[in-house]
């Protein structure tokens, strides 16, 4: 257990958004996919996560840790829409509103938080876990902290971003001791306990997350980790399950999401900041890992916002 308190020590929460939603009519979404955790509770109607058909009912909660792909249908007879179609054409489905308490909005509804959780300020925690989505049954601590974001989140009062950062931190403890408690996972926690500790491998996530528009090669990358240039992608595989340079693509098209939600930089800007000179190369690898362009992401983001 001593392990998993470094782990919680180690990671740093962040709050990104919240939203009340009103469900206009059912949908199956396909492909969604976000860089941060996405935790959902059901106020009223039901969620099937299409991979493993279960069921989110009212009260219930769904978990989809970040990066993670994952197809689900809300309500019955929905029709099939594909990520950016949604994007593209969301009115129809549902509207956003701003009330404290969502037992107030008539008809299906639901509260979705998106929060970060990153191990040193570098890996997301959930996502390192190589876990699909799952359901947490009705969790009255989870419950209290997802409405008390949304509530503070429209709200004007002091200590507001306080009350937020402190209730993101417990959802994210809260569905890590759900794992532990279900014994989901275990296996892979146990792994990621003996690599955090790892000196070198700390040093590498360091020096990515400092250097996303530079040089990240191999070689450069045993320099860091002061082993050989032939063993390092062996070395990183073998502690991450995931090879250098594909956790590299994460990181810099992470950063280039964040880019797009926070700045008003070119797109080509953007690319090359997080490493990519070719800006079409860029926008291929961005729709191929998020599903849609570039510019349609960031217009997602100004709607997402309102």
């Amino acid at each position: 257990m001593e392990d998993y308190n470094k782990i919680i020590e180690s990671l740093g929460v962040r709050f990104i958004k919240a939203r009340n939603i009103k469900v206009l009519k059912p949908f199956k979404l396909e492909n969604y996919y976000d860089v941060e955790n996405t935790i959902i509770l059901i106020h009223r109607g039901e969620i099937v996560i299409d991979s493993t058909q279960e069921r989110v009912g009212s009260g219930d909660i769904l978990f989809i840790p970040a990066n993670r792909q994952v197809s689900f249908t809300y309500g019955e007879k929905a029709p099939s829409i594909n990520y950016e179609e949604f994007m593209e054409n969301n009115a129809g489905f549902y509207e956003m509103n701003k009330v404290v308490t969502p037992d107030k909005i008539d008809g299906d509804n639901y509260t979705y938080v998106t929060f970060e959780a990153k191990v040193f300020d570098s890996v997301n925690f959930f996502s390192s876990l190589d876990i699909p989505a799952f359901v947490i049954p009705a969790h009255s601590t989870l419950t209290s902290h997802i409405t008390e974001i949304v509530k503070e989140n429209i709200s004007s009062e002091p200590g507001r971003d306080r009350i937020i950062k402190n209730n993101t931190e417990r959802i994210a403890i809260e569905v890590l001791r759900f794992i532990l408690q279900k014994r989901l996972f275990v296996e892979q926690l146990a792994t990621n306990s003996t690599y955090f500790k790892d000196p070198r491998l700390i040093n590498i996530f360091a020096y990515i997350k400092e250097n996303l528009g530079g040089d990240l090669s191999n070689k450069v990358l045993a320099s860091v980790a002061q082993v050989s240039e032939d063993y390092v992608g062996q070395y990183f595989k073998m502690l991450t399950s995931i090879n250098p340079q594909d956790y590299i693509e994460y990181q810099r098209m992470e950063a280039a999401v964040s880019l797009l939600r926070t700045t008003k930089k070119s797109i080509r800007d953007i690319g090359r900041e997080v490493g990519y000179k070719d800006t079409a190369y860029f926008c291929r690898r961005f729709k191929m890992m998020f599903g849609i362009p570039a510019g349609k992401m960031r217009r997602r983001e100004s709607l997402m916002n309102l």
